[in-house]
């Protein structure tokens, strides 16, 4: 720290300008579904350039957590962008149920932008407009009189478009029916209704097909995959078109791709589409040659799409961050030559981590379960008949009447009818508190909280991050908490399969954060560090106001 110091004290005596250093590029990469133990968990088969060159060259951040729930893909990328919670943000889930409408709400849906790029229209009606506060970003662009190109990447539209905030240059996704990268007509340069060159010669090369074309085996010798459960595991899901009852290696991608290029989103190569893509948006956007910052957001979804279906243990996740590091490797090995190490600012980080399978848990006898209860059918007689109806609807019908009481019901929410409680005179107090001291007697279920009360004053722990996803407009009226272990669904054809996240667990909010290039020592730090402070953190790197919506702090880069 004092031969930090010391350098700063002597730049300050040779005329040293805090405003004319900056970055001339930032990155920064978001790997879906991410936990923090991936860095650790396979390092004896990492490469030296990908995961190894950003911890030994950069700065890692080994306590770094998201403070809220839910932990998904939308609000992640949107709290690490932002740099505040759903409270603040608005994205309070993926999707969220929006009461005035009765309407799900996508949480980049947007009915007044036109696809670019595809025949697939409802594959391009996607933009910002449901995010309410600006991005870092955001902030960039205006801090310079958009000056700074700013993109976002991702096969998700989400996770491309929520980083690259209101008035981004461009933000590209992947529309998996046919196989192309795209965008709406909503960005700043919305290139007259009609893909770039470099775009549409990029989707011209078919690589999704050549990609589906090969047999996905393992990278090394499957028997080294000594980190992973078997290779034949009854609680993990095949590939659509398998066939088989077991998920094993050799994957044949030609024999079930179908006619549609969705399968890839699975696959290790939907990450190198992406950084492929990524390179040529570099390149031919020329960013980071201009007398501005420029700003590239992208994120690897792919091993978001793996591990909810093989799990966390699977051989296939192992393989796909294995051939992840090649990828990273190959794309720092490009910007070594592009525009090199002291010219470029990166962060990587997760949007959220992951739960281990709950069935590989209950064999390993630790606490663990799926939670169904709420959204699955209870079937009984009524006057003579068959009768079909959700659980939850049952109980309030034999209290209240028939209903339905529940509008909705999804981040683990219940969204009451509200509409149908004034008409019967049933106060929704009543309803809530009669709803909560049923459902948490139900297996799995932890508390259930009144949302509009987790922000009291002395809430603390799990209650604080149920207050931080809390924005009352959009979200519902009762959060259940499940045990550690537990998630909803996961039930296919009678067996317990696949996995998920969301919850307040340390396995959903410990994720990495590894600052690397521009002006960043080499080191790391075990202190407390919120998901949120990535945003003002490069706020003050770049001499920049925050996001408007900020809460989070500055790190303190410690040596």
């Amino acid at each position: 720290m004092f031969g930090l110091m010391l350098t700063v004290l002597f730049s300050c005596r040779q005329g040293y300008e805090p405003y004319k250093t900056k970055p001339k590029l930032v990155i920064g990469i978001v790997i879906d579904q991410m936990r923090y133990d991936f860095l650790y968990r396979y390092w004896n088969k990492y490469g030296n350039g990908g995961f190894k060159r950003l911890l030994r060259q950069g700065y890692s951040c080994e306590n770094t957590h998201y403070n809220y729930v839910p932990t998904y893909t939308g609000p992640g990328h949107a709290a690490i962008y932002t740099g505040c919670t759903p409270s603040v943000n608005g994205i309070v889930g993926n999707n969220w149920f929006e009461r005035e409408d009765s309407f799900n709400m996508y949480c980049v849906y947007d009915s007044t932008a036109t696809a670019v790029g595809t025949d697939n229209l409802e594959a391009g009606q996607m933009s910002s407009r449901n995010l309410l506060v600006t991005t870092i970003t955001d902030e960039l662009r205006m801090s310079n009189n958009q000056h700074s190109k700013v993109i976002g990447i991702a096969l998700k539209d989400r996770a491309a478009i929520l980083p690259a905030g209101h008035c981004a240059n461009a933000a590209y996704w992947y529309d998996g029916k046919t196989g192309k990268w795209i965008t709406s007509d909503v960005y700043w340069d919305s290139y007259k209704g009609s893909l770039p060159g470099w775009v549409n010669k990029f989707n011209d090369k078919k690589l999704p097909e050549k990609y589906l074309s090969q047999i996905w085996n393992t990278l090394l010798p499957i028997k080294t995959y000594i980190e992973s459960t078997g290779d034949s595991m009854d609680f993990e899901e095949p590939l659509k078109g398998e066939g088989q009852k077991y998920p094993v290696f050799p994957h044949r991608l030609p024999g079930i791709k179908g006619n549609d290029y969705e399968l890839l989103k699975t696959t290790p190569w939907g990450n190198t589409l992406t950084k492929d893509f990524a390179i040529e948006a570099l390149k031919n956007e020329r960013m980071g040659q201009g007398n501005y910052t420029d700003f590239l957001a992208v994120s690897f979804s792919s091993t978001d799409y793996i591990g909810h279906q093989f799990g966390p243990n699977s051989i296939e996740i192992e393989d796909t961050y294995l051939r992840l590091d090649k990828d990273i490797e190959d794309f720092l090995n490009f910007l070594d030559t592009y525009i090199g190490k002291d010219n470029a600012l990166i962060f990587l980080t997760a949007d959220h981590g992951v739960v281990p399978i709950p069935a590989y848990l209950d064999r390993i006898v630790i606490p663990s379960g799926n939670f169904n209860t709420a959204t699955s059918q209870f079937d009984y007689r009524e006057n003579g008949k068959a009768v079909s109806k959700n659980v939850l609807e049952y109980i309030l019908d034999q209290k209240y009447g028939d209903g339905p009481w529940v509008s909705a019901y999804m981040n683990q929410q219940i969204y009451f009818n509200r509409e149908l409680l004034a008409a019967r005179h049933i106060k929704l107090e009543d309803i809530e508190n009669e709803t909560i001291a049923e459902i948490e007697n139900w297996a799995g279920v932890s508390k259930v909280y009144l949302l509009r009360d987790t922000w009291k004053e002395g809430s603390r722990d799990a209650a604080t991050y149920v207050a931080n996803g809390y924005y009352p407009k959009r979200s519902g009226d009762l959060y259940i908490q499940l045990d550690p272990g537990w998630i909803e669904g996961g039930y296919v054809g009678g067996l317990r399969k696949g996995t998920t996240h969301g919850s307040s667990s340390t396995y959903d909010t410990h994720v990495p954060l590894i600052w690397y290039g521009w002006r960043i020592p080499p080191g790391n730090t075990s202190a407390p560090v919120e998901i949120t402070d990535i945003a003002p953190t490069l706020a003050y790197f770049l001499r920049i106001q925050e996001p408007n919506g900020c809460t989070g702090n500055p790190i303190n880069f410690r040596r």
